[in-house]
């Protein structure tokens, strides 16, 4: 077993306290490295085929089919519409297949599993994208994409308005939308 050294960084401050450390095993300290990693956390795997049989993955929550709700805030028209995907690929070719190109904009958020992305598409920095995936995680819905259309009506809404506006139209066309449990099986082959 090779020796692990230990350096730590003391601030002047601190120098006058003493410290009673114990010579940690390796194990421990690859623990406690690996915890406090500053980056971001590595992405999970879904359990497939060539994966072993004890990591089963957890049933999840999804919409039967599409759903679509539709609002006028201050003139201005917000479309939403959600529909289950099973992958990235499938949830640009729905992005696509519902954009509007005559809409002011189509901004969009999905969800699957640990993995999600969002788009203001031209609105304000975390206006509409966010509010969209907020609504998603509140919803408790798994392996859905909700892009939501807006028409200007001519009034703006300001930064506040927005979040509501998009959040809300969101959060109603999830809660209109049929679902169901979805249990995976893992197969021995």
């Amino acid at each position: 077993m090779a020796a692990v050294r230990l350096r730590l960084r003391v601030s002047p401050r601190l120098r006058s306290i003493p410290l009673l450390l114990s010579q940690p095993d390796a194990a421990t300290v690859r623990r406690s490295f690996a915890s406090a990693s500053p980056g971001p956390a590595p992405a999970r795997a879904m359990a497939g085929p060539s994966s072993s049989s004890s990591a089963t993955p957890s049933p999840y929550t999804t919409l039967v089919g599409r759903g679509s709700c539709e609002r006028e805030i201050k003139r201005s028209k917000f479309i939403a519409i959600a529909a289950p995907v099973p992958n990235e690929l499938a949830a640009m070719a729905f992005l696509d297949q519902v954009k509007d190109p005559r809409a002011t904009h189509n901004c969009w958020a999905y969800k699957l599993g640990e993995q999600f992305r969002y788009n203001d598409d031209g609105e304000p920095s975390s206006t509409a994208g966010k509010p969209i995936y907020s609504a998603i995680i509140s919803s408790g819905i798994d392996m859905v994409m909700v892009v939501v259309i807006r028409y200007f009506g001519g009034i703006k809404l300001g930064t506040g308005g927005l979040v509501r506006a998009y959040g809300g139209v969101a959060s109603e066309c999830l809660k209109d939308a049929p679902t169901c449990l979805v249990k995976p099986k893992v197969v021995d082959v």
